[in-house]
């Protein structure tokens, strides 16, 4: 029966120009005339993975401690206000143990006559989230109760991969990898394909820019004696000791000691945005800084509040600047300092971005180099080739003219396969080229089911029309079956592996789906064209 031909075949001409366009330009405009060469734009439009063009990898561990003292201490400053508010005398809310337990609070020095009031209150307000177990000597203990810490503890790496993500961003990586690493350890897994400026990544990431405002208790001391000192020789557990020089407009980083309260007016989370720029009368490089609604209000409350007092800023766990309040101060403000202009630049991005909830450790950093990515593609690429080549010269001795027909959809799936990844902006990694490798094999295997059945109608006496209309037919259900089984294996690998693997199912997939186009719908219509132009007692040459 004759067949439409000329349509399907002016839909496979569309596909091959379609799939060579993404390939070679993606969704820009081609350069004619002065443009890069065809190689170049095949290299550019399809992005390499770590493992093929080098780069930066990190394995980073997340102190959650430091976001549960965070949580905690604004727990604190909570329950005093409350207490405050319901005119219930106690003689110390504080934190017995901030560094090795700051899950902990203890209410000391309550009024016997206002046990129950103080216990009521807490109870109502703070049993959610903590236990509350009462001490002989007229105190409360507040403990965080273990599924909320354990729960804060999952949401501060989260957060974390999230802000890491964001300043990612601002490096231009494409495709980076960005997720939990390990099992219940508090890791992340930093994967940055082409960057290789390592000191500089880890500036970028790691930085907390926990930029705080404290209020300023004494200093600045010569040593940490001094400051103990006057104390009375012991720290309050509401106050702290920091180091720094208390001034960045004068650029020095002379060390000195300041005792500050604890919790802090300001942290890096009430900060909305952050811009850098420069003081027109001095040439000093500036951040200027505007708070949420809510700080803002916090900050007015208290710095009415405290007008002539001493107001400390700290970056990075040092004391950085040391302030009077000459007046009341609401949203905005600016730092000064000796900046160079990438640390001018870094610090407005980390405030930009929101500081790291908590702090981290560098467990492994380490650069995969060029050389390593230079001979991963060559010989992925190599083994690719050869494999194409021995793959096609099987195809065309075993099959003879039908192998021409293989070997033409066999390019044409890797022709639709480079153009998805130009499209879609795919990485490209090493167990990518495998998956590609693996999609010609089942390409392949596509083809030799409906030739063997072809055979089969053939030896059974069958027209070559009729043949080829059965091997198809017949055929088809176990190419299906196969196809989706494993793209289903594909879809599980990347649902729950990793990048390298991800990219393995990506290739895989896709190629997989080309390949149900190719070896059923392009083989038919060459079959087709070759059954229509045979003359009288002509057999399919298989």
């Amino acid at each position: 029966m004759k067949k439409n031909l000329k349509q399907k075949l002016l839909i496979i001409i569309g596909v091959l120009v379609v799939f060579l366009y993404g390939a070679f330009f993606g969704f820009d405009p081609p350069q004619l005339g002065g443009g890069q060469p065809l190689l170049s734009q095949l290299t550019q439009h399809i992005h390499l993975g770590l493992d093929l063009q080098g780069g930066v990898h990190l394995i980073l561990q997340v102190k959650v401690k430091e976001a549960v003292g965070t949580e905690t201490d604004n727990t604190l400053a909570r329950i005093e206000q409350d207490l405050k508010t319901a005119k219930l005398t106690v003689s110390q809310v504080s934190k017995p143990d901030p560094v090795n337990n700051p899950q902990s609070i203890r209410i000391e020095g309550i009024n016997p006559t206002q046990s129950s009031a103080v216990q009521s209150l807490i109870d109502s307000k703070y049993s959610n989230e903590y236990d509350i177990s009462g001490g002989s000597d007229n105190s409360l203990n507040v403990t965080m109760k273990p599924n909320i810490e354990k729960a804060l503890d999952d949401k501060t790496v989260q957060n974390t991969i999230e802000v890491i993500r964001d300043r990612v961003d601002s490096l231009g990586v494409n495709e980076p990898i960005i997720q939990q690493y390990g099992l219940g350890d508090n890791q992340i897994l930093v994967e940055l394909p082409g960057i290789s400026d390592i000191d500089r990544v880890r500036s970028i990431i790691t930085s907390t820019a926990r930029l705080e405002i404290h209020a300023v208790v004494g200093g600045p001391y010569p040593d940490e004696q001094a400051a103990l000192a006057s104390v009375g020789g012991a720290l309050p557990s509401d106050d702290e000791m920091l180091h720094g020089s208390g001034s960045m407009a004068t650029g020095s980083d002379a060390d000195s000691v300041y005792v500050l309260q604890r919790i802090a007016i300001v942290s890096g989370t009430d900060f909305r945005s952050a811009d850098p720029g420069t003081d027109s009368n001095t040439g000093q490089r500036t951040v200027h800084f505007t708070l949420t609604n809510e700080a803002g209000d916090k900050f007015w409350d208290y710095t009415s509040a405290n007008v002539g007092h001493s107001m400390a800023v700290v970056l990075g766990g040092r004391v950085k600047e040391v302030a009077n309040i000459e007046s009341a101060i609401r949203d905005s403000g600016e730092i000064r300092g000796s900046f160079s202009t990438d640390e001018v630049t870094i610090l407005s991005k980390m405030l930009r971005t929101g500081a790291l909830p908590a702090s981290i450790n560098y467990l492994e950093d380490r650069t995969v180099g060029a050389s390593l990515g230079a001979d991963s593609i060559k010989q992925g690429v190599t083994a690719a080739v050869v494999g194409v080549l021995l793959v096609m010269v099987f195809m065309l001795i075993y099959y003879r003219g039908s192998g021409i027909n293989a070997d033409l959809a066999l390019f044409l799936n890797l022709v639709i396969l480079l153009g998805f990844m130009g499209f879609s902006g795919a990485t490209l990694t090493l167990p990518g080229i495998a998956g590609v490798i693996l999609t010609i094999g089942m390409g392949v295997d596509s083809n030799v089911l409906i030739f063997e059945r072809i055979r089969e109608e053939m030896r059974a006496g069958k027209a070559p029309s009729a043949a080829v209309d059965q091997g198809f037919a017949h055929a088809w259900t176990t190419i299906l079956d196969t196809h989706v089984t494993t793209i289903v294996s594909a879809a599980i690998l990347f649902l729950f592996g990793s990048g390298p693997v991800k990219g393995f199912a990506v290739t895989l997939t896709f190629g997989l789906a080309a390949n149900l186009f190719t070896a059923v719908y392009v083989s038919r219509v060459i079959f087709d064209t070759h059954v229509n132009n045979l003359k009288a007692g002509e057999v399919v040459s298989i």
